[in-house]
């Protein structure tokens, strides 16, 4: 299969130094905002994003998951893994999601806490590289995201020893149908799922630029805690 006609001239907007804010996460902030729709836009993106969507409803394809990113974890033996999670906050501490601490995942955190997250959000042609350590949540704060998740959501927590080998669906079901009857009321959060937060260390914002000249801007944090701001060549 020959991918070398699969190209895009990225026009859609530009970044600028002058223009970035001191700290790197009201930049995410206001990017996530534009991918979502919530910023005011000029006329012309407006009608771009548009015509993108329409054409994605036309050929069935579903739009993506603003808030989805690639998480990237290494093991003890220096062997990397990633995945889509969907991040469910950002504030001062950092980038914030949710799994099963027994997964493969929450095995490789608890090995090496070092990690990596990536955005990507087409439309704008923009992306996002985050990388820094990563902590648990207080108990609290994870039993509170819990109770606010669906039913059924819940129930499936409990349901999936994420990431070990089971035989077939039916047994994935059967379990769940079980632990429906098991909670009648309330679901309580299990003892090995809850969120973690990464400490962004550096972030990279990367906008799309005709001809391959793109516009790359990376954070750094100091060890007074500001952030230092560098462009890189693309």
């Amino acid at each position: 299969m020959n991918l070398g006609d699969f190209r895009e001239d990225y026009r859609r907007g530009a970044l600028d130094q002058a223009a970035l804010p001191a700290d790197p996460i009201s930049q995410f902030e206001a990017w996530f905002h534009a991918a979502a729709g919530d910023r005011a836009q000029s006329r012309w993106r407006k009608i771009g994003i548009a015509l993108f969507k329409l054409w994605s409803a036309i050929c069935n394809h579903r739009p993506p998951d603003i808030n989805a990113m690639t998480l990237a974890t290494v093991d003890r033996e220096g062997k990397p893994s990633s995945r889509t999670v969907l991040l469910k906050s950002v504030d001062e501490r950092g980038f914030v999601f949710f799994t099963n601490y027994d997964s493969r995942k929450g095995h490789e955190l608890a090995q090496n806490p070092n990690a990596a997250l990536t955005f990507f959000w087409p439309e704008l042609e923009r992306q996002v590289c985050v990388g820094g350590s990563v902590t648990k949540l207080p108990p609290a704060e994870s039993e509170a995201y819990f109770k606010s998740r669906p039913r059924g959501s819940r129930i499936g927590a409990w349901a999936s020893n994420q990431s070990e080998v089971i035989s077939d669906r039916t047994v994935l079901e059967t379990h769940w149908r079980e632990l429906e009857k098991r909670f009648p009321g309330d679901v309580p959060l299990p003892p090995n799922w809850g969120g973690y937060v990464l400490k962004p260390e550096r972030i990279e914002f990367w906008q799309g630029r005709p001809s391959r000249l793109h516009d790359r801007f990376h954070y750094s944090r100091q060890a007074d805690g500001s952030w230092k701001i560098e462009r890189l060549s693309p």
